[in-house]
């Protein structure tokens, strides 16, 4: 089941999406939350309710609705650090013993087809990194690994964005994985059951139609459920919290020269069995809020 959050009609809501079409559970469903994270909190029962929709519930066509980021507004949004070995190569750091995360504050995520920022600092060392990111279903602590896929309420995709510069100037690297509109995830969470083993998926990442990742789930470090028990046994997970589970090897700063991003560059993420997300790269808007 591919559950989305979705814009029609100046309405956002959640959805299940079949094919070209987008079930709407508000009208399929009305009892059942509008919001994801209290959808998923929901747990076992709010699922079959959506499943029993997803074969005869109204449906709206995706082309007239907006997707926005399956989980607009995560209690924690972790990141997975140097978990491919070809990434960990190419970077020329040491291979970590344990898992490593760092913090994406939750109001860098942003839609899946949206628009990204690219700083208005001098040096905009901005780059992408494609994931697998994994989705939180239900509250949970001190998970074995081996029951950690049933805390998963499914897997999406998100582009890492990194700002290389910020990055290095905090040991946690929070500064330079943080920016609004850095977190671009979606288009939607594939449920466990749909995707099968998530740890041997094709993962690619193009930049203005050139291949610049082709690696597969299979070649992380520490996988899924690895990371699961890790953060469940140091804080208590909540339904709606995303992982994400790190990136394999062709970055742009790896490469030679080194290949940031630019203004109207375009980002597309592939995940087999889940699907893709694709961003054009703009310029930060010169604008200043204060509230």
């Amino acid at each position: 089941m591919k559950l989305a959050t979705f814009t029609h009609a100046r309405s956002t809501r959640i959805g299940v999406v079949v094919g070209d079409e987008v079930v709407d559970l508000s009208t399929a469903a009305p009892h059942l939350p509008t919001e994801m994270k209290a959808f998923l909190a929901a747990g076992a029962d709010a699922l079959a309710v959506a499943r029993a929709a997803e074969a005869d519930g109204p449906r709206i066509a995706l082309s007239d609705v907006e997707l926005e980021a399956p989980v607009r507004n995560p209690q924690k949004f972790l990141g997975a650090g140097l978990n491919y070995a070809d990434h960990i190569e190419e970077t020329g750091f040491e291979r970590p013993k344990y898992p490593t995360f760092f913090n994406k504050q939750s109001s860098c995520v942003h839609a899946p087809f949206a628009p990204v920022w690219l700083p208005r600092d001098e040096r905009r060392l901005t780059d992408y990194e494609g994931e697998l990111a994994v989705v939180i279903g239900r509250r949970c602590r001190r998970v074995p690994k081996d029951r950690a896929a049933e805390v998963i309420a499914g897997y999406t995709i998100v582009d890492d964005v990194s700002q290389r510069d910020w990055q290095r100037r905090a040991v946690t690297m929070t500064l330079g994985k943080s920016w609004d509109t850095h977190g671009p995830m979606g288009p939607w969470i594939v449920t466990g059951d749909e995707v099968g083993d998530p740890h041997d998926l094709d993962l690619k990442t193009w930049v203005n139609g050139e291949l610049r990742q082709d690696s597969n789930t299979k070649h992380m470090i520490f996988d899924c459920f690895d990371q699961v028990a890790t953060l469940s046994t140091v804080c208590t997970l909540e339904p709606g919290d995303v992982i994400a589970t790190g990136t394999p090897s062709g970055v742009g700063v790896a490469m030679e020269p080194k290949q940031f991003l630019q203004p109207g560059d375009r980002v597309r993420i592939e995940i087999a069995r889940i699907g893709a997300i694709e961003h054009e790269f703009v310029d930060e808007p010169e604008t200043t809020t204060l509230i």
